[in-house]
């Protein structure tokens, strides 16, 4: 899995890989000091995670995960050492995943990595599992599908999917599709349900909405209005 650390501070972007690098071993990280440079590593390889400073010389933390979001499929964390609402509310209306501030406190970066501990295998046949969904997930996709494509026994890999991941194949192929129907109905409010619905990879509104209510707690259309009221909202 690639990081990409973006900060003009070279001791930050020493810091954050010192602390993540030996609880997630497996990951690749790649800096960058500018949004120039940043760009540039985004535009020659799969980013599945970045980390940007929001204050920085040149084009803003804010403007770039905003290109970022519009061009790849990446999560985003925004790194500060200002605590603003203002800010809050901008990286909400982009759709980052999470804020974090600065001074970086290690246990509270851990317990927000918590979530991608999902993304660890040394198992090259999941890893690839989970590069089709994240950039495939608003296709026709299946266990058989998935399975035939990399030449696995769709059996084999539904076990040795769930044991690598902690979850089912099923479960993540939608979780991860609910959550780009997040950023969907936040980027687009322009789109129906029903579109909304089929970009992010449902074949059924009625069965999108429901599975959207179940994990959120709010209906599709409550979120677009006040995402906060989500459950687990964290920003």
């Amino acid at each position: 899995m690639n990081i990409l650390l973006v900060d003009d501070e070279t001791l930050e972007l020493d810091q954050l890989e010192y602390i993540m690098k030996p609880h997630f071993p497996n990951w690749t990280f790649y800096k960058a000091q500018d949004a120039s440079i940043a760009l540039q590593i985004a535009g020659k390889i799969n980013v599945s995670l970045a980390f940007l400073d929001i204050q920085m010389p040149g084009k803003s933390g804010l403007e770039l995960a905003k290109e970022l979001k519009k061009n790849y499929t990446m999560d985003i964390i925004m790194v500060t050492a200002y605590q603003s609402f203002e800010y809050a509310q901008s990286s909400l209306r982009i759709g980052v995943n999470d804020y974090l501030t600065k001074p970086i406190v290690e246990n509270e970066l851990l317990g927000l990595l918590e979530k991608y501990r999902k993304w660890i295998s040394q198992n090259d046949s999941i890893q690839e599992v989970l590069r089709i969904i994240r950039e495939e997930y608003n296709e026709k996709l299946s266990l058989s599908i998935v399975a035939n494509r990399i030449h696995l026994n769709a059996t084999y890999l539904s076990r040795k999917f769930y044991e690598e991941v902690g979850i089912g194949f099923a479960d993540y192929l939608n979780a991860y599709r609910l959550e780009m129907a997040k950023k969907i109905l936040l980027e687009h409010k322009e789109l129906s349900m029903a579109v909304v619905s089929e970009k992010a990879g449902f074949n059924s509104q009625h069965y999108f909405s429901s599975m959207f209510k179940k994990q959120n707690g709010i209906t599709p259309s409550e979120y677009r209005v006040n995402p906060k009221k989500a459950k687990g909202f964290g920003i």
